[in-house]
């Protein structure tokens, strides 16, 4: 799981056509809050299903 959310993280971090202004993140709860320049706030959720 740690190494896909870094994966996830660099994708999103790299995005320059995304628009993102901020990343935020949260390792204890898996998840990514991610504001955009246009003012929009996303949280994105990481979850194990199988494994």
């Amino acid at each position: 799981m740690d190494y896909f959310k870094d994966k996830l993280f660099e994708l999103l971090n790299d995005a320059d056509d995304m628009g993102i202004s901020d990343i935020e993140t949260n390792d204890r709860e898996n998840k990514f809050i991610i504001s955009l320049q246009n003012g929009t706030v996303l949280e994105v959720e990481c979850r194990l299903i199988r494994g």
